[in-house]
């Protein structure tokens, strides 16, 4: 087979296999890149040449090498360069003093261990030709390195970039980072001239050369820079340009005699951060390096990692002692540091677990090493081995030591006490909470109707007095979603930007309800997701709602009336739910219960009453109806409550009874006169997946007026205790 061909065969096996398992990795919560370097790893001779050898050599021949080598290597400089541009000085801007301590020490602590463990590996896993200096600093320098951009990702995919504990370590990593590579730069020299003293001509070079391009090199991309806002976009010709001086800047520090991924790094860093270019920019050029060159970049490595050699107990013995200093030399020099800094125990743990992370970044360092020969495919494997346990252990690591549970009241206490003007410390626990109505909102611009339904569930109108026993919140709940790890969106400084621009689109929103007088109840949520239907039921627990208010959105590739994200909510949310089908109808003067005497009728009919106290024009429609005979009562519970109602809701209460031999048929007829008829979920839900049942699929489809469909979860919810604390104790619990 022709060179190219095959080449082409092997970039399509790659490509296919690392976006495979690397969404099979999201799946259990780990960075997309874990799988993709897992990828790499299966192609080689560790999994795919174990179990098939000669197909292997024959998709995989050595000739192909030098080609995947030449394509990795330009994901490499492409992808440097976009670490330096996303290096922002906003990360420097907080706890810098703290960082800086907690960072040197992150890294001094495991690189001295590093060149300790040095001392015992270098007899036995490497040889004469390499120096023992060269040897300890990849070492020590190997066990030293933070992968900013996962860690960067981690922290905004867990919403930490708003909190103390997230702006630390993203000063901590950017700092690591530099010092890091400045460290890996040293050691390069090193190696390629085997001792410390001729490597010094090649560390003032490079010196010299940063110099250059942070003073006369930012001050070119600065007009640069100026010449982008004048035109207004990026444009061919200037990306070109741009394009140019990666590579350029790549070549100065290979001939330098450090790396040519120094130069790309140096010039992204180097760029002016102007919002609109950098993104831009970014946008442009990462999906085609990470989609395209970087899973190369993986494959390459994993032809060269042989777990195969590890064939041996002391040989494990010696990669579980590789693994165990890495992470006690990184976790304890940054736990250390960050408790004198003045840290709580919980954050510095937290803290510690992801600094340890390593991933990619590692990974670069370690090709470095063996391409000059300074480690060998032994420590290599060791080394890729622990890149990955330290980088897959931080999600868990961290949730464990810092739960959601926490990050989450570390963003609310601030923000409520901003709006509410209560200092959350002062209420103890006995103080009675609010009603709480959760609303996920897709798109501001077109779910006015279902918020403002919310805030008539939440709030009484203009001119009715309540002696409401607690008050009640309605919040809208807008979540970012991501699918990729590295894409620029996912960075914390983008995803505050865009945090900060869909707030201001549920402002916009909350700033047209009517009345002006309830918008003050409205508090929007926004944060970022990596799963919507999970955060939301997870927000909706630790929020303590008490309903999830969500809008109706028929799927497009599914014939079931409620699948998707919605039917997702429905089944796992630990909450009551209301489906709302919006129909365009803006007024909320008639409403109709049709009522059959189960759960899901009861919680409609307790919120159809809720409307009616709220609103004292408003009028309610019970309809019973009946076939074969048979009649459904109202609930003991429920006809008890609507006895203890005042006069003035009980005289807008109207029960009729009609015979029908069809139900759905007479309900579709009755709703045509109404402004929002409320019905329970089917008697069979739960056993229907992702619908809800005959009945209420062929209601969302054929109802006349604006429809509710609730789902009855909780045995306790008390929707009218705010209201009306004298019936508190009579609302219907969920009934066997």
């Amino acid at each position: 087979m022709h060179i190219v061909i095959l080449v082409l065969v092997e970039v399509l096996i790659v490509i296919g296999l690392s976006r495979l398992v690397g969404l099979g990795f999201r799946s259990i919560k780990q960075p997309l890149v874990i799988g993709e370097i897992v990828a790499g790893i299966m192609l080689g001779p560790s999994l795919f040449g174990l179990v098939a050898p000669d197909v292997a050599v024959t998709l995989f021949p050595p000739e192909t090498f030098p080609f995947l080598n030449v394509l990795s290597q330009m994901g490499l400089i492409f992808f440097m360069f976009l670490i330096g541009l996303e290096l922002n000085p906003k990360y420097l801007s907080g706890q810098l003093e703290v960082a800086v301590l907690t960072s040197h020490v992150s890294i001094l602590v495991p690189f001295s261990l590093g060149t300790l463990l040095a001392v015992l590996l270098y007899p036995l896993v490497s040889n004469a030709s390499v120096s023992f200096t060269a040897f300890a600093l990849f070492l020590g320098a190997a066990m030293s390195i933070t992968a900013f951009p996962v860690l960067a990702r981690i922290i905004t995919e867990n919403n930490l970039q708003g909190t103390r504990l997230g702006t630390l370590a993203l000063t901590c990593a950017a700092v690591d980072d530099v010092t890091a590579w400045c460290l890996l730069a040293v050691a390069i020299a090193v190696a390629r001239t085997g001792n410390f003293a001729g490597a010094i001509p090649t560390i003032i070079a490079s010196i010299v050369y940063i110099g250059l391009m942070l003073t006369a090199g930012r001050w070119f991309l600065k007009r640069l820079a100026k010449h982008y806002l004048r035109a207004g976009r990026l444009s061919q010709l200037l990306l070109a340009g741009i394009y140019m001086g990666v590579v350029a800047s790549a070549l100065i520090t290979e001939l330098i005699g450090i790396h040519l991924i120094f130069g790309a790094f140096l010039l992204g860093a180097a760029m002016p951060k102007n919002e609109d270019l950098v993104r831009e920019l970014a946008v442009k050029t990462e999906d085609f390096v990470l989609i395209f060159l970087l899973p190369i970049f993986f494959a390459y490595s994993g032809l060269k990692t042989q777990i195969g050699l590890l064939n041996r107990p002391e040989l494990w013995l010696l990669c579980a002692l590789v693994l165990g200093v890495a992470i006690a030399g990184k976790y304890v020099g940054t736990y250390v540091a960050a408790r004198v800094s003045g840290i709580s125990k919980r954050e510095a743990s937290a803290l510690g677990w992801l600094m340890n992370t390593r991933g990619l970044t590692e990974l670069i360092v370690l090709n470095i090493g063996l391409e000059l020969g300074v480690i060998s495919p032994l420590i290599f494997t060791m080394l890729v081995i622990m890149a990955l346990v330290t980088t897959f252990m931080t999600s868990p690591l961290l949730e464990w030591t810092y739960p959601k549970k926490l990050i989450r009241l570390d963003i609310m206490k601030p923000q409520l006490e901003a709006e509410t003007g209560i200092d959350t410390s002062a209420v103890s626990e006995a103080s009675p909470r609010a009603y709480r109505i959760l609303v996920p909102v897709a798109n501001p611009s077109t779910q006015k109707g279902l918020v403002q339904l919310a805030v008539a569930l939440a709030q009484p109108a203009v001119g009715i007095a309540l002696n409401y026993r607690y008050p009640a919140v309605v919040n809208p709940l807008s979540l970012i979603e991501f699918q990729e790890d590295y894409a620029f969106e996912s960075t914390p400084v983008e995803a505050d930007r865009l945090i900060a621009q869909r707030r201001h689109q549920l402002e916009e929103l909350i700033n047209t309800l009517e009345p002006p007088e309830t918008r003050s109840c409205v508090h929007p949520i926004v944060r970022i997701s990596s799963n919507v239907a999970r955060e939301t039921a997870q927000i909706a627990t630790l929020e303590q709602v008490d309903l999830i208010l969500v809008g109706w959105h028929r799927p497009a590739f599914s014939s079931n009336r409620l699948g998707g994200r919605v039917g997702q909510m429905l089944t796992t949310a630990p909450v009551d739910v209301a489906v709302f089908i919006d129909k365009g109808k803006e007024r909320l003067e008639s409403l109709l219960v049709p009522y059959s005497a189960n759960i899901h009728d009861d919680l409609a009919l307790i919120l159809a009453l809720r409307l009616l106290i709220n609103r004292e024009t408003c009028m309610l429609q019970i309809l019973q109806i009946v076939s074969n005979n048979t009649k459904e009562e109202l609930n003991y519970e429920l006809h008890t409550i609507m006895e203890q109602l005042p006069t003035s809701v009980r005289d807008r209460i109207e029960i009729k009874i009609i015979e029908a031999a069809e139900p759905i048929q007479a309900v579709i007829q009755a709703s045509e006169g109404v402004d929002l008829t409320i019905a329970g979920t089917s008697r069979a839900w739960g056993i229907e997946r992702q619908t809800l049942g005959r009945y209420t699929d062929q209601l969302a489809i054929q109802c006349r007026s604006s429809l509710l469909i609730t789902r009855r979860y909780s045995q306790v919810t008390a929707h009218l205790a705010s209201m009306l604390p004298e019936v508190s104790s009579q609302e219907p619990t969920l009934r066997s």
